[in-house]
């Protein structure tokens, strides 16, 4: 088998990893993601290449070059695999030729339908397939085994990729801290064996943990601050952050208050409510939608019976304004939360909570808008990804005969957590 990472080596972000036979008749792409850096390690502005032609892109090197992946190629590709559907492993997957099938978990796929009504993501699910976790699938002369993993994007997979008689195993995005930590836990106790290579995510390394160790002291820190609560709560959270938006919600209802969504969150819940049924909802009763034009235009183009569905739990302005000091509202750093903010009769007393990577917030004015209106703002915040000790403990559970750093802007990091690190540069072609 041989193995090419094409993006991640050295980056967090962006993940692009390329499989082929020793036959070169199977070609297989895992992950085909948007840059979360640009080679300054400044913010990558997809809006600055958005009008290049394709062939531009990969001549830029803004898209990966992976011969016979994208829609202006001679398709040589067999398949692409999506681990999960975060933008810096999905973002680019509207480049690739529409004939190569696409495999993904459900819960991405729902994940990834919402996007592209709400986020305009452009991927063509034409050809996707879905698969079950820990139930392998075959790609020619490939074969998948998906893992369901602990991580901030619900029904995020690692994959056993097996060929030529060899093992490789692709973690993905993981964690050890979320509500799903008993899968890592399980995989420790009962490890895929004989794997020839693993290629394991490190975004970790080189930080710190953080004050707040894992989702259950997020939900104690929110429910702490909602608990004392005078006038608004506004909690900035990613709304496919699945395991964030339980801990707030059971924060919420735990100190009788009521949660606040917008209709993009609600669509987002509806959507995974297959996956499990304490996924939360907007028909129950501590939660209430708030219908923004802009969300109502795009689910109206999609849908227009869903704006009907969602009704009986609509909430107006005059509804939240009547009762600040009951209400919790999800919010984006946009400008309809700044007219939101406006429109509102009072903010004295409001506390505002930022649960998401502090890096978007030092790149935003958020924190002066918030104390120019005298909204005191508290971050509450732990890491979709694992910590060390985590990366260490899984490695040597797997105890590969190599492993290779992705995901990461400290590969060299992992020499303490395994004997032998195969440390790789984008483009580089390895022989298993």
């Amino acid at each position: 088998m041989k193995l090419t990472i094409h993006r991640g080596t050295h980056e967090i972000g962006g993940n692009c990893v390329e499989l082929s036979t020793n036959s070169e008749k199977t070609r297989l792409v895992v992950d085909l993601g948007m840059p979360l850096v640009a080679p300054d390690r400044l913010p990558f502005d997809w809006h600055r290449y958005k009008d290049l032609t394709q062939d531009q892109l990969i001549e830029r090197k803004i898209l990966p070059g992976v011969n016979g992946l994208y829609s202006s190629q001679r398709l040589s590709v067999s398949a692409v695999i999506l681990s999960h559907a975060h933008q810096d492993h999905y973002g680019f997957l509207r480049f690739i030729h529409p004939n190569i099938p696409l495999y993904m978990s459900p819960g991405t796929k729902s994940l990834v339908e919402v996007s592209n009504i709400f986020l305009d993501t452009g991927v063509n699910l034409g050809r996707a397939e879905t698969f079950l976790m820990w139930q392998p699938f075959r790609v020619e002369e490939f074969s998948i085994t998906p893992y369901l993993m602990d991580h901030s994007a619900p029904d995020a997979a690692a994959f056993l990729i097996e060929a030529d008689g060899q093992r490789l195993f692709y973690t993905g995005d993981f964690r050890g801290h979320g509500r799903k930590r008993v899968l890592l836990e399980r995989l420790r106790e009962n490890p895929v064996s004989n794997v020839d290579c693993l290629i394991m995510e490190g975004s970790m390394l080189g930080r710190g943990e953080g004050r707040y160790s894992d989702e259950t002291a997020v939900e104690q820190a929110i429910y702490d601050v909602i608990a004392e609560q005078q006038s608004y709560i506004f909690i900035f959270c990613s709304s496919q952050n699945l395991d964030r938006l339980v801990s707030i919600y059971r924060a919420v209802r735990r100190a009788g208050k009521t949660l606040v969504i917008d209709l993009y969150t609600a669509f987002v819940l509806d959507k995974l409510s297959p996956l499990s049924p304490s996924i939360p909802q907007f028909g129950w009763k501590e939660i209430r939608v708030l219908y923004a034009y802009s969300h109502a235009q795009k689910l109206a183009a999609y849908d227009k019976n869903l704006l009907y569905k969602y009704r009986k739990a609509k909430i107006n302005l005059e509804g939240i304004r009547a009762n600040p000091q009951d209400m919790v509202i999800l919010s984006k750093d946009n400008a309809y939360f700044r007219m939101l903010v406006s429109k509102l009769s009072t903010v004295q007393g409001a506390n505002a909570v930022y649960s998401m990577w502090h890096g978007y917030l030092q790149r935003t004015n958020l924190p002066g808008f918030l104390e120019s209106r005298h909204i005191d703002l508290k971050e509450i915040h732990t890491s979709g990804h694992a910590y060390v000790e985590d990366l260490k403990g899984l490695a040597s559970a797997l105890n590969p005969h190599c492993l290779v750093p992705i995901h990461t802007f400290y590969p060299e990091g992992f020499r303490n957590l395994h004997g032998n690190v195969v440390q790789l540069n984008d483009g580089e072609c390895y022989s298993l």
